[in-house]
């Protein structure tokens, strides 16, 4: 599923905030976010933007985030984590009052607000040598607090869980011309950038088969803060694409695949499966406090935790992969740029 950065949706709760006069907590989706106080009800829509929206600079609305560069982060207010920011639906100004109110639940407003995504990392445009392949799915995971529902399909399936690393996405994908690699949005050209830098150490010219795409994480110095206080640059491949059937790998063929082509993966934090997967109980709660911890050997929090099925599956609340990623809270809150 396509991330909804801004969407029309539902406020399901609000409680008040101790000893704060003029702001609530409200919940929306799987997020907390706090509110102005009386400004919304539980029932109401909102627009609901989610972590990394920036806001256009120009409506009176998406002033107040001005100091914060208009953009849409993890903070702590009063003792509340607030994740995403919730505005009544009046900020759609050109539609009618009627017309805001039957807006349905989940409908994708980005465009009409002009809203755009954060990213911390761009590659210098004379690197680019051309668009991401189309063979090929982009790396996107959802955050599960966006799709709640795919608890419900995980239930009662062995699954695993790896350790989310906080470095640059690369995917490397051999088709009939050769390799293609590749930043989280574009190709990229040869050279000393990190993305090819990791391809010539691993020989991915060589050892990826054709027809097959590599994605994983760029972890060392210089990219992000080298959280997991690496000497030299390496990759963490956390999934494998057969562009020929159109199909990721599953968990089992996924290690065996990184074992075969010589390739590091992720961290596998744990494999649950059997009765102890058929008794699992999926909850929000539960699964953040899963992603929170450390990075082995360092005083560096964890950006997080990916769980997938260990057998691949289609989510039909995802419209695509059943796959999602849970942040580690402290990281936002402490470690995040």
């Amino acid at each position: 599923m396509e991330r909804k950065l801004v969407s029309i949706q539902e406020v399901t709760s609000v409680a008040p905030i101790v000893g704060a006069d003029h702001i609530a907590a409200a919940r929306v989706m799987g997020w907390t976010v706090v509110i102005k106080k009386g400004e919304l009800s539980p029932g109401d829509r909102c627009v609901f933007f989610e972590i990394d929206s920036v806001l256009p600079e120009g409506p009176a609305w998406a002033e107040f985030l001005r100091p914060r560069g208009f953009r849409v982060r993890t903070i702590k207010l009063r003792g509340v984590l607030s994740q995403g920011l919730a505005l009544p639906v009046s900020i759609l100004g050109d539609v009618g009052d009627a017309e805001r109110a039957e807006l349905p639940v989940g409908t994708d407003v980005r465009e009409r607000l002009g809203v755009t995504k954060f990213e911390p990392v761009l590659p210098d445009s004379r690197e680019q040598a051309g668009a991401f392949p189309s063979q090929v799915p982009k790396t996107d995971e959802i955050r599960l607090q966006s799709a709640l529902g795919v608890l419900g399909e995980l239930a009662g399936r062995d699954f695993f869980v790896t350790t989310k690393l906080d470095g640059s996405s690369a995917t490397y994908f051999r088709g009939g011309d050769g390799l293609v690699a590749c930043s989280r949005n574009w190709a990229l050209r040869r050279g000393p950038n990190a993305v090819w830098r990791a391809a010539e150490r691993y020989r991915l010219e060589e050892r990826l088969p054709e027809g097959f795409a590599v994605q994983g994480e760029l972890c060392g110095p210089g990219l992000q803060k080298n959280r997991l206080g690496l000497p030299a640059l390496d990759l963490f491949v956390f999934s494998v694409y057969d562009a020929r059937r159109g199909v990721f790998l599953g968990h089992a063929d996924f290690v065996a695949f990184c074992a075969e082509h010589e390739l590091r993966s992720v961290p596998i934090e744990r494999v649950v499966s059997g009765e102890e997967a058929r008794g699992f109980s999926h909850t929000l709660e539960r699964w953040l406090e899963a992603a929170r911890g450390d990075y082995p050997g360092t005083a560096n929090r964890k950006e997080g935790i990916v769980v997938r099925p260990l057998e691949e599956s289609v989510s039909q609340v995802l419209g695509g992969r059943l796959s999602f990623k849970v942040i580690n809270n402290d990281f936002l809150l402490k470690d995040e740029d």
